[in-house]
């Protein structure tokens, strides 16, 4: 099964299509947006009230999202005299090229980029280790493989695991450390661990009396809210805190609902700042120019994610194996589906995939529109198909769904509109809560 043509992939950013549509809407009468603290610097425990300004005219280069990361001048000085640990992955880099640069970019423009990690050292930061999540440091684990502490090749640092031994940097880990800096790219998916290591990150810093950096990045599934609440007693690694599976939330914003909601243990709050990003609008598309992790390698597979990643609690495969990671879904057993099939093989990412060297068959979803929403329809029609219904879901589906609701009403042949339908008091409900916390439009 193949869907209209949609093809998105990871490109830099087609800015001359964003100064586009910005001057064709700055054509319109006045515009009055109230602005959160866009390009401010936030703090711990942010119930306050949010800064607002009124735009009257707009200027197309503050329609380019810059990264935290990238705004080197407002964060370096908090940095000066301290002894530096750095939580990232491959995706912790800055851009060389300035704001106006970007603007005038094509699809040809080679971009340069700077680990976060080579530049602090090239500038003299004291950096004394790296604390390296699932995937690694370098990005090309498994999913769920254990990472091992080692020594980093270019810079000569430690790395210590923290999807290993431990998931929490210990005290002694941080006994040389004064100021942890967290600069890792999110997807907005509960079950994206990224925000797990956060949360462990942020208890050890409570605990030990750290302060916590966050350099703020964009959320490519920031623009929506989505799916069941968690719910405390199926609490895992892949899913901490009652949010639904899409939050809607940078990963700064984050951190600010974590310590907020005094979600550490015994209601304790890190020292935490946040770094906010200049001229990011959750409602402007944003295509990641590195991939996040090796089974979300270009942006159809990170749109598509929080509605397939249900499919890893199943006897589906998601396309680990293949060079079509989470843009299709399928199994042996789903003969139903006769117009296409996949064969995984090991990969990077997917040293032994799920039916491996197996033709599966199922659903090609790479030309799939572009979501703003849970597409349930893909999950509750696969097991509509599944002619052993009993071996369907195993018992990872709660932990990925954060309740037993969802597979209830799937096996009770409840249709997709109406379990959608029984998530909105509680989405309602989660979207007030996070109001507080909220760094952008």
């Amino acid at each position: 099964m193949k869907y209209s043509r949609f093809n998105p992939s990871f490109k830099v950013f087609k800015y001359t299509i964003i100064l586009m549509a910005v001057m064709l809407q700055s054509c319109d009468a006045s515009i009055n947006n109230k602005n959160k603290t866009q390009g401010k610097d936030a703090v711990d425990n942010p119930k306050v009230s949010s800064q607002t300004k009124s735009i009257t005219k707009v200027n197309p280069l503050q329609n380019i999202a810059v990264p935290a990361a990238d705004r080197v001048d407002d964060w370096l000085p908090l940095l000066k005299g301290k002894r530096i640990a750095i939580v990232g992955n491959q995706t912790s880099v800055i851009n060389s090229h300035t704001v106006e640069e970007r603007a005038t970019w094509d699809d040809n423009v080679q971009v340069r980029y700077v680990h976060l990690v080579d530049s602090l050292l090239d500038r003299g930061v004291d950096v004394v280790k790296v604390f390296a999540p699932e995937h690694g440091f370098r990005g090309t684990a498994d999913a769920g493989a254990a990472i091992e502490d080692g020594i980093d090749k270019r810079s000569g640092l430690p790395i210590i695991s923290l999807y290993g031994a431990n998931k929490k940097p210990t005290i002694d880990q941080l006994d040389n450390v004064d100021i942890i800096l967290f600069d890792i790219q999110d997807v907005g998916a509960r079950f994206y661990t990224y925000i797990s290591t956060l949360h462990y990150v942020m208890e050890a810093c409570a605990e030990n009396k750290k302060q916590l950096i966050v350099l703020d990045r964009p959320n490519p599934n920031g623009n929506y809210i989505d799916g069941p609440i968690l719910e405390p007693k199926h609490k895992s690694f892949v899913g901490m805190h009652p949010v639904p599976v899409v939050h809607g939330m940078t990963i700064g914003e984050y951190a600010r609902m974590i310590n907020g909601e005094k979600w550490l243990p015994y209601g304790e709050q890190c020292k935490l700042q946040v770094i906010a990003m200049k001229n990011y609008n959750r409602d402007l598309p944003y295509e990641l120019p590195i991939a996040p992790s090796p089974n979300l390698p270009n942006a159809q597979s990170i749109n598509l994610y929080p509605s397939l990643c249900f499919f890893e609690g199943t006897d589906v495969s998601v396309g680990r194996g293949t060079n079509m990671q989470f843009q299709v879904y399928g199994s042996p057993s789903l003969a139903k589906y006769r117009d296409f099939s996949f064969t995984p093989t090991p990969n990077v990412g997917a040293k032994r995939p799920m039916f491996n060297g197996k033709r599966c068959f199922g659903v090609d979803l790479r030309d799939y529109p572009k979501l703003d929403k849970i597409e349930l329809e893909f999950l509750v029609d696969a097991y509509s198909k599944a002619p052993y219904k009993q071996a369907f879901f195993n018992d990872f589906f709660t932990k990925l769904a954060g309740t037993t609701v969802l597979q209830e009403q799937i096996e009770k042949g409840m249709s997709a509109e109406e379990i959608t339908s029984t998530w909105q008091d509680g989405l309602k409900e989660y979207n007030e809560m996070r109001q507080a916390y909220l760094l952008y439009e």
